[in-house]
């Protein structure tokens, strides 16, 4: 029987009830690991949402026996890139635990199972593509909208906001620059305007209205 203090014991106990939580809290996609780096031989002391296939019993890994090599040993290793003895791809991290003599009690090992993301990744990258040039240049917003944004974004950036942030003296403010330009004139203006400050159509148009009043 391998041969711990107190406080190594107390350390692996406590070690265990966390994997557990983590375990149900995570599951059924990460896997969750206790290794005993005081027995190397038979280091699995605990296993959740078994993805790798390894039991209690089971040997440390490379990983570990390097921890148990060198203290010196980064003691968090994060999201570091991995994959289960069936191809999957997956990302671990693993997390020693340290007496308070500084030496390497155990570790904490989570492994996430990343397949089902990468599907959905390149689903989503195959829903976003888009393939040739439509025969003219088509945009579904209103004429010169781009140009009413670029706009309220300039001024807002003068003010040291976001046209989102804008307050109605500084709407008023802008719907008189607008004007001057020509730009509240252009089809669905002020829909455009309102969709770009988040305020209501009627908001606009009260502002727009009031453009002379303090």
């Amino acid at each position: 029987m391998t041969s711990r203090t107190p406080e190594q014991q107390h350390l692996l106990n406590q070690l265990t009830c966390i994997a557990e939580g983590l375990g149900r809290a995570l599951a059924p996609f990460c896997e969750v690991i206790v290794n005993d780096l005081l027995a190397p031989d038979q280091a699995v002391v605990a296993i959740h949402n078994n993805q790798s296939g390894r039991a209690v019993g089971d040997p440390a890994t490379e990983l570990g026996l390097a921890r148990i090599a060198d203290p010196a040993l980064p003691q968090v290793l994060a999201n570091y890139p991995n994959r289960f003895p069936d191809g999957r791809p997956c990302k671990g991290t693993s997390i020693g635990i340290r007496d308070s003599a500084g030496n390497y009690v155990a570790a904490l090992c989570l492994n996430v199972d990343l397949t089902l993301v990468l599907n959905v990744q390149a689903l989503l990258a195959q829903f976003a593509s888009t393939e040739g040039t439509a025969p003219v240049s088509e945009s579904l917003a209103p004429a010169g909208a781009a140009a009413l944004r670029q706009h309220i974004d300039g001024f807002a950036a003068r003010h040291g906001t976001t046209a989102r942030a804008l307050k109605a003296d500084e709407r008023r403010a802008l719907l008189r620059e607008l004007k001057e330009v020509g730009l509240t004139e252009m089809r669905r203006a002020m829909g455009t305007i309102a969709g770009h400050l988040g305020v209501s159509r009627a908001t606009v148009y009260k502002d727009f209205n009031s453009q002379g009043k303090p």
